[in-house]
């Protein structure tokens, strides 16, 4: 019996194919690394994002806080837990307003109202964000469509530094806090029975 030739031919198709696959498994090699790196630049993108909306929310605040604490008409009391957006020249188009029953899509903000059950106010409320990425606001790691929430609420000389307002502790200002999302479901939820 005799051995199996091997012509020229197949041994150049044989080496084609080796640099097809040897090409194919590189490709496939740098698009991975390209997704990875698009997603981290992505997640830094939307930080970065929500953290200078929350920049420009923050000045919003001080000078509303000034104004009011300058005004006879207007107490910083009365401003807590208003819309922050209300106060800017500048309208994000991110921010989609008034949230009404939902949440906001992926990467929006809007405000939900706590309706009070007395007067039937619905200027008081929480300004809630949705992130698409993971990512990290204010020290505190966000997983995509867990929303986040904050409240504008009254900063104050806290003479004892026991973390509680007092009758003789003055209020200084206005602040925007976060707060546990579920709290603000909950109090929606309530406002509405």
């Amino acid at each position: 019996m005799q051995a199996p030739r091997w012509s020229s031919a197949d041994g150049l198709a044989n080496a084609r194919r080796m640099r097809m696959l040897t090409a194919l498994v590189v490709l496939f090699v740098l698009w991975w690394v390209l997704l990875g790196r698009l997603e981290r630049e992505l997640q830094q993108v939307e930080q970065q994002s929500v953290a200078m909306v929350l920049t420009q929310l923050r000045s919003a605040l001080v000078i509303k806080g000034a104004e009011a604490m300058l005004s006879r008409d207007q107490n910083l009391a009365r401003l807590e837990g208003r819309n922050p957006f209300n106060w800017l020249d500048h309208q994000w188009a991110s921010y989609k307003g008034d949230c009404g029953e939902n949440e906001p899509d992926s990467g929006s903000w809007c405000f939900a109202n706590q309706q009070q059950k007395e007067t039937g106010e619905t200027a008081r409320g929480w300004l809630i964000y949705k992130p698409k990425q993971p990512i990290t606001i204010e020290g505190k790691r966000v997983h995509p469509e867990q929303p986040i929430a904050w409240r504008v609420t009254t900063e104050f000389a806290d003479r004892n530094r026991n973390n509680l307002r007092e009758q003789d502790e003055r209020l200084t200002g206005l602040t925007l806090r976060p707060v546990p999302f579920q709290q603000t479901t909950v109090n929606r939820q309530d406002a509405r029975r």
